[in-house]
């Protein structure tokens, strides 16, 4: 039962890490503009996050698949 638990934890943030990858990749393909307050946050941004986040979901999909 421990193990389901776990496997479907790692599918969620797999899902999750994922779909915040792939909205990071669109924003920097198309130089979309984020304004948090006072501050225009760079392109850079998107594309750290999008390795971090791809990197994370890559990351939960291998542990998910080890665990099978």
């Amino acid at each position: 039962m421990e193990t389901t638990s776990i496997q479907g934890f790692l599918l969620i943030a797999g899902v999750i890490f994922g779909s915040v990858s792939i909205i990071h990749l669109v924003r920097a393909l198309y130089a979309w503009g984020f304004v948090i307050g006072p501050m225009n946050l760079p392109i850079a941004v998107s594309w750290l996050g999008f390795i971090v986040t791809l990197s994370l979901s890559a990351w939960a999909f291998l542990l998910l698949l080890k665990l099978q």
